[in-house]
C-alpha cells in the first residue's frame, strides 16, 4: 500500500496566511510546497507535480482565476480549490467556469479547507467518479468518451481531458440514455460541494460540456435539459418533446 503523503501547492500572497496553512497541513499529514504568486506556481509546476492546488483569487500579477483558465487550458485537470475574499455568486461562478474543483471563501476554518482537500483528492482518486475498466467507451456525435482516460476524442484528433466533476456528471449521463437525470443526483455522483451554488454548479459543468461536444451548444442534441428536473442524455438525434 502506499503510504506516501498527497503533494499539494498552496499559493497565497499573504505570508501570514500562506504559513498557518502550510503549517496545519502538513501536521494533518499532507506534503506542502508553499508559494507567493500564480507566476512562481506555474514554473513549479511541470518540476514537482502537485496532486492538489489551493489557489488564491487575488494574487499580484496574474490572478488565481487566470493561473486556473491557463492550466484548463494547455489540458491540465490538476484539482484546484480557489480561494477567495469575495462572496458574490457570480464570483464563485466564474471559479467555476474556469475549472476549479472546488471554491472556498474567506475567512474560513483551516478544519474546512482540510476537508475540501480530503473530498476533491477522494473525487480525483479511488472513490466514485473514478472511471472502471470495463466501462465502454461511448460516441457523443464527433466525439467519443472514453471512460478509461476521463477524456473526450474528437474525430479530428483533438483530445480533452475531463475534470473529475465533468467527468462524473457525463459518466452518469451517457450510463442512462434517454433517462432524466436530476440535478441532485448528478451533484451526489460528482461529490460536488457547496451550498446555495449547488444546482449551478450542475449547470456550469453541463455548460463546458455542451461547449465541447454540441453542435450548437444553444441547441443541444445529445445533453437536453428537462425542464424543472435535470438532464437527459439523447443518443444519435432524438430530441425531447416540448414542454
Amino acid at each position: 500500500m502506499d503510504t506516501t503523503p498527497h503533494h499539494l501547492f498552496v499559493v497565497e500572497d499573504d505570508p501570514a496566511m500562506r504559513d498557518m496553512l502550510s503549517a496545519y497541513l502538513e501536521r494533518q499529514g499532507l506534503s506542502v510546497t508553499a508559494m507567493a504568486s500564480a507566476e512562481e506556481m506555474m514554473r513549479r509546476i511541470h518540476r514537482r507535480r502537485p496532486d492538489l492546488i489551493v489557489l488564491d483569487v487575488m494574487l499580484p500579477g496574474e490572478s488565481g482565476v487566470d493561473a486556473c483558465r491557463r492550466l484548463r487550458a494547455e489540458g491540465d485537470r490538476v484539482p484546484i480549490i480557489l480561494l477567495t475574499a469575495r462572496t458574490e455568486e457570480v464570483d464563485r461562478v466564474l471559479g467555476l467556469e474556469m475549472g476549479a474543483d472546488d471554491y472556498l471563501g474567506k475567512p474560513f476554518s483551516a478544519r474546512e479547507l482540510l476537508a475540501r482537500i480530503r473530498a476533491v483528492l477522494r473525487r480525483s482518486g479511488t472513490l466514485p467518479g473514478v472511471p472502471l475498466a470495463g466501462e465502454r467507451e461511448v460516441r457523443i456525435g464527433a466525439h467519443t468518451f472514453v471512460p478509461a482516460t476521463r477524456s473526450l476524442h474528437a474525430v479530428d484528433g483533438e483530445l480533452r481531458v475531463l475534470s473529475t466533476v465533468e467527468y462524473s456528471i457525463l459518466a452518469e449521463l451517457v450510463a442512462n440514455p434517454q433517462v432524466p437525470i436530476s440535478r441532485e443526483r448528478l451533484l451526489s455522483v460528482s461529490h460536488t460541494r457547496g451550498e446555495e451554488l449547488l444546482a449551478r454548479t450542475a449547470d456550469v459543468a453541463v455548460m463546458r460540456l455542451r461547449k465541447i461536444v454540441e453542435p450548437d451548444p444553444a441547441m443541444p442534441r445529445y445533453i437536453q435539459t428537462v425542464r424543472g428536473h435535470g438532464y437527459m442524455f439523447v443518443p444519435h438525434l432524438q430530441r425531447l418533446a416540448a414542454a
